[in-house]
């Protein structure tokens, strides 16, 4: 009977060892477990290397070295079409083609005129030339005549992806129609929305688009709401982020307020699928900002950022200065969007140039730029890479 009961003791510990070596086989190890961070739904999607997008910048910023530099690093680099003609839009991909062979993203806003605008008459445009007027003067310049040539609209912008058919095609301010998503499709091209709410984020997966955006209120820039106004649209990205997880199926980018590892990790473990890193890439020597305004980045004004629609007349995020805190309370005076930004651009606060004075400026900026260490685009990744393998 003891002989029996040993034997069978004898057997359950050598099935158990069996089994815990089998386990052990099946477990990666430490070293497997930090390679596979980077190997998301977004970068299968892609074919990339790493789950990282550079932030397409608007208002000029973008650059060819900043795109093509990122994207031979590994990530996703993205240009901001926003400003320019569908000509210039082929050239720059031409020029982009010319520095990587790997895929890279054009960004274009869907929604480029508001519809104030056709309400906006000579009455408005008075009062708004009287509030600046004071600005104007100081910097010994001209009242500029209301602009009547506002720039190119997304609708003549469009035929310049279908041209150039870059590899991915990405879009702000609402939802293209479905024949140029269909479009997009039958040419290989990848198309990804922004969305800053759950609602926003399953009309883009309703639309069909192949991933998303979801952008938080600390992203600098433009706050690109398109179902609700901006200020009814302000919900954090490390409470948007699991909502759009577990409302939508296809890939998630996380944006808003990621400057370094910490927030990569964290974005992922609440289930993106990659991060959208703009400020951080802003402040780089690839990148198309003026030199001051890269520096005011890593400076202690970089802490202080707020909301406003004075630079362009829709609601973005930049650094405080005195334009800011002056007209807070008087933005019902403001032009919509474009003309507001048309306007400023007389007073050389956007785009902002090298000579603008810094207490017009429009510095954008998230709500990260404290968390910034690197100047040039490929150490960043290198960075960013290095901290996730550990």
């Amino acid at each position: 009977m003891k002989r029996r009961n040993a034997i069978k003791t004898i057997a359950v510990v050598g099935a158990a060892i069996n089994s815990l070596s089998t386990f052990a086989v099946a477990m990666p190890n430490k070293n497997s477990i930090r390679n596979m961070w980077n190997r998301t739904k977004f970068t299968d999607l892609l074919g990339i290397k790493y789950p990282i997008v550079q932030g397409p910048f608007g208002g000029g910023l973008s650059s060819v070295a900043l795109t093509s530099t990122v994207s031979n690093a590994g990530a996703l680099g993205s240009f901001g079409g926003q400003p320019f003609t569908a000509k210039e839009i082929v050239e720059t991909c031409i020029a982009i083609r010319k520095a990587t062979d790997k895929p890279f993203n054009i960004n274009l806003w869907v929604n480029d005129r508001d519809e104030r605008l056709a309400k906006f008459n000579d009455e408005d445009y008075k009062k708004l030339t009287d509030l600046f007027k004071p600005y104007f003067n100081e910097l010994g310049l001209p009242i500029p005549e209301r602009l009547t040539d506002l720039g190119p609209k997304f609708e003549e912008q469009i035929e310049a992806i279908f041209e150039a058919k870059p590899a991915v095609f990405s879009f702000v301010y609402g939802i293209p129609k479905g024949d140029i998503l269909e479009k997009c499709r039958q040419l290989g091209i990848k198309t990804v929305g922004t969305a800053t709410t759950v609602d926003e984020a399953v009309a883009l997966e309703k639309a069909g688009v192949d991933a998303l955006v979801a952008t938080g209120f600390e992203a600098g820039g433009h706050r690109v709401s398109f179902l609700r106004t901006a200020e009814d649209s302000l919900t954090g990205t490390f409470s948007l982020i699991p909502q759009v997880a577990d409302s939508v199926k296809i890939p998630i980018i996380a944006a808003g307020g990621i400057a370094d590892a910490r927030g990569l990790k964290a974005a992922l473990a609440l289930g993106a699928d990659a991060v959208q890193i703009g400020t951080a890439f802003l402040a780089t020597n690839q990148s198309n900002a003026s030199q001051d305004h890269k520096d005011k980045l890593f400076s202690p004004d970089g802490k202080y950022t707020a909301l406003t629609k004075i630079f362009t007349g829709r609601l973005s995020r930049g650094i405080r200065n005195r334009l800011i805190e002056e007209l807070k309370s008087k933005e019902d005076l403001l032009a919509p969007y474009p003309l507001q930004g048309k306007f400023m651009g007389h007073l050389k606060a956007y785009p902002a140039t090298e000579n603008s004075n810094p207490d017009f400026k429009a510095y954008w900026a998230g709500q990260s730029a404290s968390l910034l260490k690197h100047r040039d685009a490929k150490i960043l990744i290198e960075s960013l890479v290095s901290e996730l393998s550990k």
